[in-house]
Parts: structure tokens; sequence; C-alpha cells
């Protein structure tokens, strides 16, 4: 929000950036556990020439450790880039994708996001092991029903990762938020003085508020559901047990973003409706494998579960 920030991009030392690096990989060996690393700009790699620098400069001194960032889409292209966030430690990049509809790219200043693009990007990553968590916005301007399913039909085309859906959400002191003022099409003009997650804000153009809640609702029931779950597992199969054990239980924990896991009860339900998959990979670690079965044709294992059984998710 350049409204509450500033337009001016502000950047820390290479230097300073890897000794932080260091000093969390010693404080790790010493107390004999695990450090991991969140970069909390909003494009990590605007400007690409630094970042390679900073990755390279992490690289030489050894200070890799496992960090998530966010980077644009259109900046994953660079094949040297990605090359160097896998060998620096990076393990999972969020990509605002926001949508699979170039106008509603466009109307929100996101032209340079390519849709055509997505596939070959979350490719690029996941040939170096890294995930993506990818996120999508629903209620934009061109939005009508069926835009959570028609989502989801794309993601099923890509390496298994996290897919996360919002709301469009009018922030203060921003284009959006005047030009939905002006339009009148506000609902609740001060939203954010009481955060209802979820919830939209405004009146979608081509959708009723209740229907674009709904869309919210399908996808992230079906893009985690116990069959959605299992398929994101069985699609790794040609990789190592720990690679597929970090994607099943990144999963079961994004999944409490929309169906909050709070107390046991909530937790012991998941475990049970998943229990399939938990057994699989439980005899794998235990006894391992004898084979190492061929890929599934991923599209094609997708049609199977494109649709599942989630009455009830709410209250889980």
């Amino acid at each position: 929000m350049t409204g509450f920030f500033g337009d001016s991009i502000r950047f820390r030392t290479n230097e300073s950036v890897v000794n932080e690096l260091l000093l969390l990989k010693a404080r790790a060996r010493k107390e004999k556990g695990q450090v991991a690393v969140f970069f909390i700009d909003d494009n990590f790699a605007i400007n690409v020439k630094r970042t390679k620098s900073l990755l390279k400069d992490i690289i030489a001194a050894g200070a890799q450790v496992h960090w998530v960032a966010q980077i644009s889409a259109n900046l994953l292209r660079d094949e040297e880039l990605v090359d160097l966030i896998a060998a620096s430690g990076g393990k999972w990049i969020f990509i605002g994708m926001e949508s699979i509809d170039p106008t509603n790219l466009k109307d929100v200043n996101k032209g340079f996001n390519k849709p055509a693009e997505y596939a070959a990007v979350l490719e690029r990553l996941a040939k170096r092991n890294v995930y993506a968590i990818t996120s999508f916005i629903f209620g934009m301007d061109n939005d009508t029903t069926g835009v959570a399913e028609r989502t989801l039909a794309q993601v099923r085309t890509w390496p298994p990762g996290l897919p996360i859906f919002g709301l469009l959400t009018p922030l203060p002191a921003t284009p959006l938020y005047k030009r939905l003022e002006t339009t009148g099409r506000l609902t609740r003009p001060k939203h954010w003085q009481q955060f209802i997650p979820f919830t939209m804000a405004h009146t979608p153009l081509r959708m009723s508020v209740d229907e674009a809640h709904a869309e919210v609702k399908y996808g992230w029931a079906h893009a985690y559901s116990p069959e959605a779950l299992a398929l994101a597992v069985d699609l790794l199969d040609d990789q190592h047990l720990g690679y597929r054990l970090n994607i099943f239980l990144a999963r079961l924990c994004f999944r409490g973003i929309y169906f909050p896991m709070m107390g046991r009860l909530a937790w012991l339900k998941v475990v049970a409706q998943n229990r399939q998959t938990i057994f699989k990979l439980l005899k794998e670690a235990f006894f391992g494998r004898r084979t190492w079965p061929r890929s599934p044709n991923i599209q094609d294992s997708y049609e199977d579960v494109a649709a599942p059984d989630v009455s009830g998710e709410v209250n889980a």
C-alpha cells in the first residue's frame, strides 16, 4: 500500500542480510534446532540484479537456510534467478497470480501477469524442488459464478503446490477503494475496523456477495479435500519421501486457513479423513518402497477428484 508506506523502495545491504542468516544458522546448530526465514517484501525480486547479487553472496558465505518469499510470476521467467533461489535455500515462493482472467488482471493493474505463462513458471520451480504458494482472488469485476472451478481446472494441470483463495478487498487510500466508493458499491466502508475473514466489503459487479463467498468456500474445499491431498502426494511419487511428506503436511496446515482446526477433536477428524494417505506415507517411512512408480498423468488423475463430496467441511 503506497498510501501507507510511500512509493520508495528501501534495501538492506547484502552484508547485513548474510550476517543475520549466519547468526540464525549458528543459533540453530547450538540449540540443535531448525531455522527458516520469511523475507516479507511484497516482491522480493523487484530489483532482479540486486536479488541475484544477494543470493550469490548468501551461497558464497554458506549462509543458506530454508526461506520463503513473495515474487511476481513475470520475474520467475529468469532461469538464472530460479537457479539461485534453489541454491540459496529457497523452498517456498508465494506468487500473487490473483486470477486466470487477463481482463481481471488488467483491472487491478497486474497486466504483467500472463496466465498463459503460469504453468511454465511453476514447472520451472518444481524442477528445482521449490514449492509454489499460488494466491487467487475472487469477486473481481469480470468474475462470474463458477470462477472457482474454472480456476481449479487450471490448478489441476500444474505441479502440486499450495493454492489459496481470497476475496477482493478494497483497502483505504487505494485506487480500488476510491473507485468503489465513488460508484456506491462499498457495503462496509470501514471494514478494517471490524475484521471479518472471507467476507466482502463491496458488491461484486457480475455476481452477488453470497455467490462470491460460495466461490471461495468451493475453492478451499475442493483444493484441500482428502481426495485432493491424496492426489497431490500421488503425483509426486517420483520424489523422495521427505518431499512428499512436506507437501502433505503443508497442505494440512494451509487447510486450516479457511477451515480452522482449533483443538484436538478437530485435528483428530482431519487425521481420520486423511488416514489412507497418512498410512501410505508411514508405511513407506518404516518399510521403504520396492519400486518407484511412474508419475501419473496430472490431468487424467485429477478428473476423478474434480468435485469430491465436501459436505460438512465448514464444521471441521
